[in-house]
């Protein structure tokens, strides 16, 4: 990712309504659908500045690594310990069958080998180890968002599902999210490219505005899961390996 996105991430992701609502979404996702047991092993890969590890933290003991020095000295405060530096999908010196649960929170769709990466991600797992993705959906949503952040590409639910199968992982529900603010978030994409502003600017609105959307967005905790959804700017699914 650009050295902008980092900045922005560690000045606002304790504030932004986006970073905010949905540690509690992924929160309440996970105490679902996780069955992770008492004190389990977790690894998050690509943890930017840290703001998940602490939610993750809830759920056992976390390790954690991010590629880029700056944000992973950050991260590493935030945890109180080093943080990992293996890239996807060498993960080299990553100890295999370890994990109980391996997060992969808008990380895959950096890795030019996605299923290369999510093969070399499930030899993490312990045996019922679990992989919790998130990645942003809907290629014609590309935007100079996704150029700063130095994606591959956005994921349909098929092409993720194909990802996944080629990968030998299995999956459950998998779901749209982020789905209320959806249309929101189009017509300003849409209005963006019709004016030729495209705008990668990814602070936080006005205080009040901040406000309205992080409570919009915390209210797909209700629903992750439990209701079909409609449409969203990101897709979520557990994957664990067959057999």
């Amino acid at each position: 990712m650009d050295r902008v996105v980092y900045d922005r991430m560690a000045a606002h992701d304790t504030t932004h309504w986006w970073y905010r609502a949905r540690r509690e979404i992924l929160s309440d996702y996970l105490k679902r659908y996780g069955a992770l047991p008492s004190q389990a092993k977790i690894l998050e890969i690509g943890c930017g500045t840290g703001h998940n590890l602490p939610m993750l933290a809830s759920f056992g003991d976390v390790d954690a690594i991010e590629i880029d020095e700056s944000a992973g000295k950050f991260a590493a405060e935030r945890l109180g310990k080093p943080i990992g530096t293996s890239p996807l999908p060498e993960l080299a010196g990553v100890g295999r069958g370890g994990y109980d649960l391996v997060a992969v929170l808008d990380v895959v769709e950096h890795v030019d080998d996605d299923v290369g990466a999510l093969e070399a991600i499930a030899s993490l797992l312990k045996p019922g180890g679990k992989i919790l993705i998130t990645v942003p959906a809907h290629q014609w949503m590309w935007s100079a968002h996704d150029v700063v952040n130095h994606h591959k590409r956005r994921y349909s639910k098929g092409t993720l599902v194909a990802a996944l199968e080629k990968a030998g992982l299995k999956w459950r529900k998998l779901r749209w999210f982020n789905s209320l603010l959806f249309p929101a978030a189009v017509a300003a994409r849409m209005v963006g490219k019709l004016t030729g502003k495209d705008d990668s600017d990814d602070s936080p609105p006005a205080r009040p505005l901040n406000a309205v959307f992080e409570t919009i967005f915390r209210l797909e905790r209700h629903l992750l899961g439990r209701v079909p959804m409609t449409p969203g700017l990101s897709i979520i699914v557990l994957a664990s390996p067959k057999g």
